[in-house]
């Protein structure tokens, strides 16, 4: 979902309208380069061969090779009409020309097609209908459970619709709403409470949240946190989950608002909370990239390994940052232009900072498995610049611990997850 938050942040910028299109039956355009077999179907059984079988000459729904035929089928089309398949998505197409931008983001069946030549896009629509079965489903509204609405100030996201109905199907109603989604400075434990009758209905939730979690960045510690207890859930579990909901049911039309005219500069927050969780003590690393005006990828992620120390733990929270930058800078430099700086990543560590910045081998570092270095090699390259601030301003704190309201509420505004109502309103500030 990343690209496709990108993809709408750049719409966002340049001004772009973002058409919608929906292939029908699309698994069944390409033939099988391989042989399968089927039985006869029924009613249809030959009288001379009963027993005999059906090779597929064509690709079905249901089949495994099915996707991949479908891919395989429309990319070779897109090829043809000039379009290069993007090297950090390969579900993203791109036709760049000197006076000419289009793209195209295919999600199965469903596309996106959006640029800066309206004549251009309208031929490419009409062509793809010629060439497939479309319905052309005119400026992007719902994509894939999201619902994008282009403001006079740029696109909004959100899944007010999807989150109103957890609300209903999980009997939150009538409960009090909450603030923040999970008590501050909560650690969850494994046998605290009693374990649930059935733990199918817990797991129903956290799924369904962890899909919410597409445009609710501000939730996606608490989910993150709550799923690490889905084999044996226990009545404090359900609790900690329920909460969540009581606190989407104070904003269920929040989400990012993607702003036209904002500087177009990828930058980055990393953070981790060491030895955060009660049971291993291993830590949560946490991050978020923007493009423009909000925020496009985000990550809260428990640790592999238990850090020795806070400057350890935050490290190797770096390192995945700087994973995440390098394949931004991929995709950015396919769609748009070559990122020729160094991405400022913001840390809040100095003794991290310092260590990913200097080569010099550490008597007390060399434990840290290898791959965590690859930080380092990219800041030498100049690929990436990891710089100091102020913990109060590390807004990744929202990714690693539960805040307080106050703190919480300020993080949140400054990631730009803001409602609905003051989307539409444009009170949304720079």
């Amino acid at each position: 979902m990343v690209t496709v938050r990108s993809i709408v942040s750049l719409a966002a910028f340049r001004n772009w309208r973002l058409w919608q299109l929906d292939v029908k039956n699309a698994f069944l355009y390409d033939e099988l380069d391989h042989e399968v077999f089927m039985e006869q179907p029924k009613g249809f059984v030959s009288k001379q061969f009963p027993q005999h079988v059906c090779r597929l000459k064509k690709a079905l729904y249901g089949l495994k090779q099915a996707p991949c035929a479908w891919y395989g089928k429309v990319a070779q089309y897109f090829i043809f009409c000039g379009f290069k398949v993007a090297n950090s998505d390969s579900s993203l197409f791109v036709k760049l020309e000197p006076n000419m931008h289009l793209l195209v983001l295919l999600y199965v069946d469903d596309m996106i097609i959006t640029g800066d030549d309206e004549t251009e896009i309208s031929q490419l629509r009409n062509n793809l209908s010629t060439r497939f079965e479309i319905k052309n489903l005119g400026e992007i509204g719902c994509f894939l459970g999201l619902e994008v609405e282009k403001l006079d100030q740029g696109y909004f996201i959100s899944q007010r619709r999807y989150a109103k109905s957890l609300l209903e199907r999980f009997g939150i109603g009538e409960s009090r709403e909450m603030a923040t989604p999970m008590e501050p400075y909560l650690k969850l434990k494994k046998e605290e409470g009693e374990l649930l009758k059935d733990a199918r209905w817990f797991r129903q939730l956290v799924g369904s949240l962890i899909y919410l979690t597409i445009t609710r960045l501000e939730i996606a510690y608490s989910v993150g946190i709550i799923s690490q207890f889905m084999q044996n859930p226990r009545t404090y579990h359900l609790d900690a989950a329920k909460r969540i909901l009581r606190y989407v049911k104070g904003s269920p039309a929040y989400g990012p608002m993607y702003k036209k005219g904002s500087d177009f500069v990828l930058r980055g927050f990393n953070d981790a909370d060491w030895t955060g969780d009660a049971i291993d003590r291993r830590s949560t690393s946490g991050y978020c990239f923007s493009l423009g005006s909000a925020v496009d990828s985000w990550c809260s992620k428990k640790q592999s390994s238990v850090a020795l120390s806070n400057t350890e733990a935050e490290y190797m929270a770096a390192t995945m940052a700087a994973q995440e930058c390098i394949w931004l800078k991929c995709l950015i430099e396919d769609i748009f232009s070559k990122v020729d700086y160094a991405v400022q990543i913001y840390c809040d560590n100095d003794s991290a900072i310092r260590l990913a910045s200097n080569l010099v081998f550490h008597g007390r570092t060399k434990h840290i498995e290898v791959h965590h270095h690859f930080v380092r090699e990219k800041i030498l390259n100049q690929e990436i610049e990891l710089q100091g601030i102020p913990t109060y301003n590390q807004v990744v704190d929202i990714f690693t611990k539960a805040l307080v309201k106050v703190k919480f509420k300020n993080f949140r505004a400054a990631l730009r997850v803001v409602d609905r109502k003051h989307a539409l309103r444009g009170s949304v500030t720079n």
